[in-house]
């Protein structure tokens, strides 16, 4: 099966064509800088990095652009609440972000353009639109873009601006699809700015937040690509905004797959402050969450769905980890290595075609887990052969490589352990197979598993998991 995504625009899946073949340009709306991102925003971002593995894992060669937010109304507002200049306020977020998104294992974008960086492309931009009529100037230096002039406007998000009587302006970035309204590309400066301001043709002030996407859009990919996405509070009126400025300045396409992903719940609910269900990353490190029980839940769900993230959950995708985990040991200790030209089991190929299915992550989870849990079983009941535990291997690392759920670090073995991992091995160098059994007795008594393998002992963390 090839490819299918499911485009946000056309309102169904299509197959995936790339405008070069053999490479794929994506933009992700990326972090405003004004604040700790939480994991509703991440539930969006590790969504994008999956897409993007699996793009990877097709042999893709793919170009990832993540811009970053750091002029909009909120950066603004948090630089004055805190009386220091912007540029601290968004570089010390974004530092945050990035090494949040390290701890999530989510492979960085190739670039992540500033806004502050885009001015002169974004004055360009306006200039265009207003030579086309698509753009007009108020009387306080303010620049709108008229949704009328764009036929198409309401396609992406299904609004109907056709029989509204009139349509107003509004200046802030964010508002409600109910209300289609002209929308500011160019915001006249004002007090409440400070010294956030840049010249331009139609009087000082600042670019507002959509313009901003086109303008680094175009930078790092040019005017026509291939995928943008974003979470689905991005539709209107971002990418609405987006779509209507783009065409209109290019007069050309801008983005053939539009992808979107649903709304992150916590335990059960819409996050919010006031519920008491407000996490960042930092939040959830100080719970003991690890980033594959982090990316486990947020990747279980199909990206579409709305799914909902729960500590309670946390034993249970643990124990998902730990399986894992388990398994890779159990190919290890049968001297599992890669099979000739990357060769993979059948069940791979039901995998594989769940994930061209619009990243069918439900249905590919299952077929992943069925297949390793009879795996498992036919290894340990040794009916499996030297062939077909390798292509185990393949298929593991073939998963894991998309998924990202395996940890990647050595186990944290107390000294206590590994004195009696010591001990022991001079007991069986010694063929004193009575204390080399009251050794494994007194490692398994702490906690710990010690299994004799061909290449030497083998540790793992006893978490009493049966496949």
């Amino acid at each position: 099966m090839k490819l299918h995504l499911y485009n946000s625009l056309s309102k169904r899946k299509e197959v995936f064509k790339p405008i070069i073949d053999g490479a794929v340009g994506i933009y992700t709306c990326g972090p405003t800088v004004y604040d700790y991102s939480h994991i509703g925003n991440f539930r969006t971002f590790v969504f994008e990095d999956l897409l993007k593995r699996w793009l990877l894992h097709l042999e893709y060669d793919v170009l990832h652009i993540m811009n970053i937010t750091d002029l909009d109304d909120k950066t603004i507002a948090r630089a004055k609440r805190e009386n220091t200049d912007l540029g601290s306020i968004t570089n010390r977020f974004t530092n945050y972000f990035l090494k949040d998104l390290e701890w999530l294992k989510i492979i960085p974008a190739n670039q992540f353009p500033r806004a502050t960086k885009s001015i002169n492309r974004i004055i360009q931009i306006i200039k265009v639109l207003l030579e086309k009529k698509h753009a007009y100037v108020e009387s306080d230096g303010s620049v709108y873009f008229d949704i009328q002039s764009y036929p198409d406007y309401g396609s992406l998000a299904k609004v109907n601006i056709k029989n509204k009587k009139a349509i107003t302006r509004v200046i802030d970035d964010e508002y409600s699809k109910e209300s289609p309204q002209d929308f500011a590309l160019w915001k006249g400066w004002k007090e409440e700015d400070g010294e956030v301001v840049w010249d331009s043709p139609w009087g000082k002030g600042r670019p507002g937040w959509h313009i901003e996407c086109s303008a680094m859009s175009f930078e790092a990919l040019g005017p026509h690509f291939d995928i943008h996405c974003g979470g689905v509070d991005n539709m209107f009126p971002h990418h609405e905004n987006e779509i209507a400025q783009s065409i209109c300045y290019t007069e050309n396409k801008f983005v053939n797959y539009w992808l979107h992903s649903e709304f992150l719940l916590v335990d059960g609910a819409k996050m919010s402050k006031s519920l008491g269900n407000f996490y960042t990353i930092s939040d959830l490190k100080d719970i003991g969450f690890s980033s594959e029980s982090v990316r486990y839940q947020l990747l279980i769900g199909h990206y579409r769905s709305k799914i909902s993230f729960s500590f309670s959950k946390k034993k249970e995708s643990d124990k998902i980890i730990q399986k894992l985990i388990n398994f890779r040991s159990l190919l290890r200790e049968n001297n599992a290595q890669v099979e000739n030209d990357n060769a993979l089991p059948r069940s791979y190929f039901e995998f594989r075609n769940a994930m061209n299915d619009d990243l069918n992550v439900p249905k590919a989870l299952g077929i992943f887990f069925s297949w390793m849990k009879k795996e498992a079983i036919r290894i340990k009941n040794g009916s499996c052969s030297e062939i077909s535990i390798n292509l185990a291997w393949n298929y593991l690392n073939a998963f894991n490589s998309i998924f990202a759920l395996i940890p990647e670090k050595k186990l944290d073995v107390p000294e206590k352990i590994k004195n009696l991992i010591n001990l022991r091995e001079n007991a069986r160098i010694e063929k004193d197979w009575s204390l080399s059994d009251e050794l494994r007795k007194a490692i398994n008594d702490e906690g710990w598993i010690v299994e004799d393998t061909s290449s030497g002992q083998n540790l793992k963390k006893d978490d009493r998991i049966k496949y």
